[in-house]
């Protein structure tokens, strides 16, 4: 069986897309301020991917890492009461661990927003299946690769 990040490498690989998967060699990146860190980039750049459970029907949020969730405007868009999801259903449902979760590659089709948070940056950074790896791309991209919607669910911390 594939470990997650090799999972994200071998479907980027089929992509018509140049991404690439960073891998850190020393230490995790599992929080945004640590991977923004290791690659020397602004917290907003990190793509934090974040799994959440609304009428038991997951729903994944991708935003900068320098921004919360609204849960409010969550509920709006999804129209229903949002709730986080344990790590244990993180894994379950998209196949990665909280702190690695890559907002593509995910063991089952679920619904994805990109929150428009990212859109000040020419790159982000997402996590590639382990807290050791990311993926730079574009909100474009990003928005290609999950077929996700874009959203304003987030604010400034």
């Amino acid at each position: 069986m594939l470990q997650a990040k090799d999972r994200v490498k071998e479907y980027i690989n089929s992509l018509d897309l140049d991404l690439q998967v960073i891998e850190f060699e020393e230490g995790s990146t599992k929080t945004a301020q640590m991977a923004a860190d290791k690659l020397g980039v602004a917290v907003g750049q990190i793509a934090k991917s974040i799994l959440f459970k609304a009428d038991d029907e997951p729903v994944l949020i991708v935003t900068s890492g320098d921004v919360k969730v609204h849960t409010s405007s969550l509920k709006k868009v999804i129209g229903a009461k949002p709730k986080m999801a344990k790590p244990e259903e993180c894994l379950e449902i998209t196949g990665f661990y909280p702190g690695g979760l890559c907002p593509f590659a995910l063991k089952q089709p679920i619904r994805i927003l990109i929150d428009k948070s990212m859109g000040r940056f020419e790159k982000v950074y997402a996590a590639a299946g382990s807290a050791d790896t990311a993926v730079p791309i574009t909100i474009n991209d990003l928005l290609t690769v999950t077929g996700g919607e874009l959203v304003d669910v987030c604010r400034k911390e």
